[in-house]
């Protein structure tokens, strides 16, 4: 089993790149975190995607870190890599999104994995699960990871997240709310003015997916390309990948509860936090002191 982290993130409202911070007791990263539990449910094939200075520096990073039976890619998210046959004139900078950054993975991976980003914290039960739904997988097997929304909320600002739309615990769709905040019992929606339980399921982009996904997203992309609009700052997403799946290919994606807390870096307020919750975690024997018996 495989699991690809996405690192290749700007951080712009953390201030720093957050996938690189040290929040852990012995100076992890979150995503370290991320692959001590799954390598724990058996996954033995890690692919983070980073960008193209920051390769070197992670797969030196974690070669000193990961088992030895366990495989290690670290790719670059590049902005000339696209479809061939494929060009763009328009000016780009930053990424092309998560959908891409998946596809950056289509010549390492062949079977199912799991993908996830590398600067959040998803628990160890949600590997639990996403492995039991990948060992049982048969070809074109998909499923999200899902998350609560109540649990999922900032202190210090406003959160976007995917509030997920099921029947009879298939996904329907992701519904993309970008301003949420708590205000008093109520969580609203501020762009829309929509309110939430709090209950309701979220996706935080952990998802179970099939290598299908590579030509789908090969194919969205050959089209984003044709839109010089969208070339000058959209992105290709993700969920909208899966989204398309779910209505050209009637794909079935079961929602799956991590019975998990999250927990991320947005703002750089919320650090304090992620290293308060590490340590004691760590100091409640959840995680050992150093996950990787280094110096």
């Amino acid at each position: 089993m495989t699991l690809l982290l996405m690192a290749a993130g700007n951080g712009s409202r953390y201030g720093k790149l957050k996938q690189f911070d040290d929040l852990g007791p012995h100076h992890e990263f979150l995503m370290e975190f991320s692959i001590f539990d799954a390598i724990k449910y058996g996954f033995t094939h890690i692919v983070a995607i980073t960008k193209k200075d920051k390769v070197a520096f992670l797969q030196e990073h974690l070669a000193k870190r990961l088992p030895s039976n366990v495989k290690l890619d670290v790719l670059a998210q590049e902005i000339s890599d696209v479809p061939k046959g494929t060009s763009y004139t328009t000016e780009r900078l930053k990424p092309w999104g998560t959908a891409h950054a998946v596809w950056t993975a289509r010549n390492v991976i062949t079977g199912p994995f799991a993908v996830l980003n590398a600067d959040d914290f998803y628990g160890s039960l949600a590997f639990k699960n996403a492995a039991k739904i990948m060992q049982a997988s048969t070809a074109n097997t998909y499923a999200l990871i899902s998350y609560t929304l109540k649990d999922t909320l900032s202190t210090h600002g406003s959160v976007s997240r995917g509030v997920c739309k099921i029947n009879n615990g298939i996904l329907t769709k992701v519904e993309e709310r970008l301003k949420l905040e708590k205000q008093g019992e109520k969580i609203v929606d501020t762009n829309t003015g929509i309110e939430f339980t709090g209950n309701e399921e979220v996706s935080m982009n952990f998802w179970v997916c099939d290598t299908s996904i590579f030509s789908t997203i090969e194919q969205a992309f050959k089209l984003f390309l044709q839109d010089e609009e969208k070339i000058k700052s959209s992105e290709v997403f993700l969920p909208f990948i899966i989204q398309e799946m779910i209505s050209n290919q009637k794909l079935n994606v079961p929602v799956v509860n991590s019975k998990s807390n999250w927990f991320g870096v947005t703002y750089a307020e919320d650090r304090a936090m992620a290293v308060s919750k590490l340590a004691e975690m760590t100091n409640n024997g959840e995680y050992p002191y150093n996950l990787w018996n280094i110096n």
